[in-house]
């Protein structure tokens, strides 16, 4: 009789989607409040001011847990035959994040351990990487539907893109122009691919908005503004006097957290759909 009891009532996942989107929504918090109470610089015997070092400790902890998790999300969609956006569209998502996750370390290791801000290292690597992949991934998202978008929804398209290309060009000539080849190329190819992710997460958004998977792709949407604001910033506070912590740069966090929200919402969907139609044929 027990084991008849156990087989009817089986133990119920804790990795619910509900129950990973609230872990994400509170990760968003924390890092939030961290940000918010614990950023402050503190005065040195020198005069200046500084950061405590296990703030920046704890501001890399956030960023890369976001993204690890955001990266074995997408791969399990990438995983799942019934996945509505195509299995593809993931694994490239997911080995973006997998290459921010490998790049926040390597960069966050340089920093404190190291104590060195060298203008082009190994981590560099690995956010190229997290560009290209998110850049095809996306495209590829674009690419298995056909986009009818009304006039109206164009000039939308039209215009965040005129103004995060204004925005990135006037940020990038307010700083001073490297004269080595290597970190020149490098910075404008961070600029051109933060505002093409923001051209086409706007056209995702538009695109997908009121389908099956509407909600997924208006986190992927928001993730994608989201990196732009924090590379936005980060273009724009660099100087002698940086120092990594700064408020806005939370919304990498925010980014990580939103790309792992909008996996596990199409994961949801995609099943849900699976079961409509198996219910539907056996009807």
């Amino acid at each position: 009789m027990n084991k008849s009891y156990n087989n009817s009532f089986p133990a119920k996942s804790i990795f619910t989607t509900s129950n990973i989107v609230l872990a994400n929504i509170g990760w968003a918090v924390l890092t939030l409040l961290y940000f918010l109470l614990f950023s402050a610089k503190v005065p040195l015997a020198d005069g200046t001011e500084s950061r405590a070092e296990w703030y920046v400790i704890g501001t890399n902890i956030f960023e890369a847990l976001a993204y690890l998790s955001a990266c074995v999300l997408c791969l399990r969609n990438w995983l799942s035959p019934q996945i509505v956006s195509g299995r593809n569209v993931w694994l490239s998502i997911g080995l973006g994040m997998l290459s921010y996750f490998v790049g926040g370390i390597i960069f966050g290791y340089t920093e404190i351990v190291l104590k060195e801000e060298p203008d082009v290292s190994v981590s560099d690597i690995f956010f190229v990487l997290n560009y290209l992949f998110l850049g095809a991934g996306m495209i590829l998202a674009v690419t298995s539907r056909r986009i009818n978008l009304e006039k109206w929804q164009w000039l939308i398209v039209l215009a965040i893109g005129m103004f995060g290309s204004l925005l990135a060009w006037w940020i990038s000539m307010q700083q001073a122009t490297s004269t080595e080849l290597l970190v020149a190329s490098l910075n404008w190819f961070y600029v051109v691919c933060d505002v093409l992710l923001l051209i086409i997460a706007t056209t995702l958004l538009l695109a997908f908005w009121g389908g099956r998977v509407s909600q997924s792709w208006r986190m992927i949407a928001a993730a994608a503004f989201s990196l732009y604001i924090a590379d936005m910033w980060f273009k724009f506070a660099q100087g002698p006097n940086y120092q990594s912590g700064e408020i806005l740069e939370v919304f990498w966090v925010f980014s990580g957290v939103l790309f792992g929200m909008g996996a596990v919402l199409e994961y949801d969907a995609s099943l849900r759909r699976s079961r409509r139609t198996s219910s539907r044929k056996r009807a």
